[in-house]
């Protein structure tokens, strides 16, 4: 599949190493040095892919993701970080400003080109995905919202991905590996445990609602979307609180 590429890197070997890369796999690419330069491609034109390098001169790729994900119309813009950071806190950080993925450098061109490929065939999959509603919540691929009756509920990318995918797959019991795979991307490489700090995000902004209870915890395995009310579902009294696991 051919894709229009940005690459924002202030490397002339990275440009052109990529260029060279992406172009005789079919894709066409636009580069710069800057985030500056950055913002004015994009406001010329939206790609369907955006590779950025972290350290970039005036303002940081960390900075620019998190600007360019607050915005309506780059907010859904797939996009992949490079850095020579090969730290876990780093890729968390990368990916908890919303990159699609991560790649430390140096890298294969084969591995950035799979890894493009897997990121884009999760956004086609999820921007595809129809409106699901389940348990009181309606949440809706389309608008990146979602609603519990009239209240919207704030999320983060990663919060709204996980829970985009425990809806689409009710009562099922996901393993944290499952989970990375399917929310975070099957090249991330991550400490399981950062499944856990991100459902225990989800459950907090689902708690003004009551939501959080729909997250159900199974001991020695992961997660799953509980459909109907868990404390019935359990034998629970319905206005006990869940049991803190």
């Amino acid at each position: 599949m051919s894709a229009q590429v940005f690459v924002v890197d202030p490397d002339l070997f990275t440009q052109q190493l990529l260029t060279q890369n992406l172009s005789s796999a079919g894709h066409r690419v636009r580069c710069c040095a800057d985030a500056e330069s950055a913002l004015v491609l994009l406001d010329e034109q939206l790609p369907d892919m955006l590779v950025l390098e972290w350290d970039l001169d005036g303002q940081s790729g960390e900075t620019l993701v998190r600007r360019l994900r607050a915005a309506a119309r780059t907010r859904e813009l797939p996009l992949i970080m490079l850095s020579a950071r090969a730290a876990e806190p780093d890729k968390v950080l990368a990916l908890e400003s919303g990159a699609d993925d991560y790649l430390t450098k140096p890298f294969s061109p084969r591995e950035l080109l799979a890894r493009m490929g897997a990121v884009l065939r999760r956004r086609s999959a999820q921007a595809s995905s129809d409106t699901i509603q389940l348990a009181g919540l309606r949440l809706d691929p389309g608008t990146q919202r979602v609603m519990a009756g009239t209240r919207q509920i704030a999320l983060g990318p990663v919060e709204f991905r996980l829970l985009n995918f425990l809806m689409h797959h009710p009562e099922r019991v996901h393993t944290r590996s499952q989970l990375l795979d399917m929310v975070w991307g099957r090249h991330a490489v991550l400490d399981e445990r950062t499944v856990d700090t991100h459902v225990g995000r989800l459950r907090n902004a689902l708690q003004a609602s009551g939501h959080q209870r729909h997250i159900e915890t199974v001991r020695g395995t992961g997660y799953r979307f509980v459909a109907w009310n868990a404390h019935a579902r359990l034998g629970w009294p319905s206005a006990a609180p869940a049991p803190a696991w």
